[in-house]
């Protein structure tokens, strides 16, 4: 599979509510960076994601845009009956796993409200 191919087998699964999918795509050593924090590993970030993939209601991507192994994702994350929380994703995708995922979005409309 090419980079395109996992980046949205990656975005399937968040659809899907399936984080347990992510793990052939998932580099064992993956680096995350994003307003939540930092996470190495994937078995750490597949347990983050569990939580915001159970709150996502939809998400629609807006435009991907490919420069060889690295993969930008703009999307519209709907969570809440709030609007859509813009987001764009940048994934690099080496011997075929996501290593690296940077991501960034304005996390306070999806926060509990106690966190925002």
């Amino acid at each position: 599979m090419n980079a395109l191919n996992i980046v949205d087998a990656y975005f399937a699964a968040w659809r899907a509510d399936a984080p347990d999918q992510l793990e052939p795509l998932l580099a064992e050593d993956i680096s995350v960076k994003g307003p939540l924090g930092r996470i190495e590993g994937a078995k750490e970030y597949r347990q983050a994601l569990s939580w915001l993939f159970g709150i996502t209601r939809d998400l629609v991507i807006v435009k991907q845009w490919v420069d060889g192994p690295d993969v930008l994702t703009w999307f519209d994350l709907h969570a809440n009956d709030e609007e859509p929380v813009p987001a764009v994703n940048w994934l690099r995708v080496e011997g075929g796993r996501i290593t690296r995922v940077r991501v960034a979005f304005d996390p306070r409309p999806i926060l509990p409200s106690d966190a925002a």
